[in-house]
């Protein structure tokens, strides 16, 4: 095989290997945004569930306690801090919830859904604080 034709053959790798990182890349970038609306969703429903579970009349069941105690410990968490901003993941470090991406995720979603109720403002990207 003589260099013209190897580099025309490299060059098609290349063509075909980068048509196919682009193909990758629209990939990922819908299925974060499909993340992101099913951790919205997600904490909709937890906070949906929350409203219904504190209007049922006592004696119903509730909501499981786990999710309320981490649902009050992100909104205590503000409350003892009313000045600092904090990004989801240190929240989780300063809460002792665990990392992982998933949990990291619905957190963000839960600040997304306080922000747009107002208990929280959003001064730089990811970035959330009590509204004074």
């Amino acid at each position: 095989m003589n260099i013209t034709a190897l580099l025309a053959d490299l060059q098609a790798q290349h063509d075909e290997t980068t048509v196919r990182a682009d193909e990758l890349r629209g990939q990922i970038e819908h299925l974060t945004a499909t993340l992101a609306e099913t951790d919205a969703r997600l904490a909709d429903l937890a906070v949906t569930r929350k409203v219904i579970a504190e209007l049922a009349p006592a004696g119903e069941d509730s909501e499981p306690p786990e999710t309320n105690t981490a649902y009050q410990a992100i909104v205590n968490a503000f409350n003892q801090h009313p000045n600092q901003e904090f990004r989801a993941r240190e929240l989780h470090e300063l809460l002792g919830m665990p990392t992982d991406e998933a949990a990291v995720n619905v957190t963000r979603a839960r600040l997304g859904r306080h922000t747009r109720q107002g208990f929280l403002t959003q001064p730089g990207r990811g970035r959330y604080e009590k509204r004074t």
